[in-house]
């Protein structure tokens, strides 16, 4: 492609997420979904002006990378020690029951392979913080009881995910399940894990030291994107999927970092703000390209919608993705209206759910049809659950918001 061509391409890219985004927010949807929908508009589905090439894919790439860093960033390891229990015993549910029914109904029901079944359980494991946080502030819950509880939930249900995807990428990777290779996998975070806070603490003070000396701005920028994308070549030579780096160094550089057991790193609240504040522009830029990539790697023509299998498909695992999610509540000492809401706010998919259905597809595991019919079922649990969590706080759980 030459690159006026390339230039066009990537403006209309662009600018279509951001109207699309706009709209989406504007009608009270996740603007993840105005975004996805600027793909299929542009894209082989309907006006076919666009298609998913190489160097789009590798700006997608760089997306998500930035986006998990972005999740590690805004991970509160505090708020689980102030949620604790309760919000350990919802994450670990909803990430459990999802994954065991989307698995059992794939390789089963619809007698799928072991692998593609294990990534459709995957898929529909994750939460999404930013649009269960977003509702949250809308409906003035986030400071409540269920509130913490869900918040502190969804951290750790981040977590869970990006260490099951770091699994299936490797499943995918060799071609196989391997009990070697989950072995190797878990070694390798725990060791990232133990070491990138000391690195971070440590950078942390050179970037802060460096900035005050240099006579050029955009030093933190700089060197931030370039942490992210050296955690995220190690994460890869290490055989993990590199987006497991960008979170490692999010969650290195987070202001609420903490190590377990009561060991802790002083870390610059100052540099972590900094960080926060000058990153996002370039996360709010390359973000978008991946979610819109998403939409444009969908051809919806060639799917045979009338055929009763993807309508099939789609209806029962948009039920075990919300069932999923609503077990867990009701292992808790709380009331039925508690239990309801904590359950509503822990089913938007969103980001995350986008992201392992995408591995999927591009591994070559997941067919047209099945990877259409698992963005179908993100898109009507992130498009739905907003709506539905509002209209029930207004109407039956009013006075839980303001405990």
């Amino acid at each position: 492609m030459e690159a006026h061509v390339f230039f066009l391409h990537l403006l209309a890219v662009l600018l279509a997420a951001r109207f699309f985004a706009e709209m989406a927010v504007r009608l009270g949807a996740p603007s993840v979904i105005g975004e996805l929908t600027a793909g299929i508009v542009i894209g082989p589905s309907l006006l076919g002006w666009i298609e998913a090439d190489e160097i789009l894919k590798l700006l997608a790439e760089i997306g998500i990378i930035l986006l998990l860093f972005e999740v590690g960033l805004k991970t509160d390891g505090k708020r689980l020690l102030h949620s604790g229990f309760k919000s350990a015993v919802i994450a670990l549910s909803g990430f459990i029951f999802p994954l065991l029914l989307g698995f059992m109904a794939a390789y089963w029901y619809f007698e799928l392979s072991l692998l593609v079944s294990l990534f459709i359980g995957g898929t529909i494991t994750a939460t999404s913080i930013g649009i269960t946080v977003r509702v949250l502030n809308d409906i003035k819950c986030q400071n409540s009881h269920e509130g913490q509880i869900v918040l502190g939930a969804a951290v750790l249900d981040d977590i869970f995910g990006v260490i099951l995807l770091a699994i299936l990428y490797e499943f995918s990777f060799s071609g196989g399940v391997s009990l070697i290779n989950v072995s190797k996998v878990f070694l390798f975070i725990g060791v990232f894990f133990a070491f990138a806070p000391v690195a971070a603490k440590f950078i942390s003070i050179y970037i802060m030291r460096l900035d005050m000396k240099s006579e050029i701005p955009g030093v933190i920028p700089t060197t931030i994107v370039s942490l992210v994308l050296f955690f995220s070549w190690v994460s890869h030579a290490l055989g993990a999927p590199e987006l497991l780096g960008g979170f490692a160094a999010g969650l290195a550089l987070s202001r609420r970092f903490f190590l377990p057991f009561g060991l802790t790193i002083s870390t610059d609240k100052a540099c972590a703000k900094c960080v926060e504040v000058q990153m996002k522009p370039i996360i709010q830029l390359f973000t978008p390209i991946f979610f819109v990539y998403i939409g444009l790697s969908l051809n919806l023509r060639e799917i045979d919608w009338s055929s009763p299998f993807i309508w099939g498909f789609s209806l029962v695992f948009f039920i075990l993705s919300v069932m999923g999610k609503m077990i867990g509540p009701f292992f808790l000492r709380e009331s039925i209206q508690s239990k309801l809401a904590i359950g509503m706010a822990m089913v938007p998919r969103g980001e995350i759910g986008l992201i392992f259905v995408e591995l999927g597809r591009i591994s070559g595991i997941l067919n047209n049809e099945i990877h259409a019919g698992m963005v179908l079922v993100i898109v009507l649990t992130t498009l739905l659950s907003p709506f539905v969590m509002k209209w029930y706080h207004h109407n039956y759980a009013s006075h839980l918001c303001k405990e």
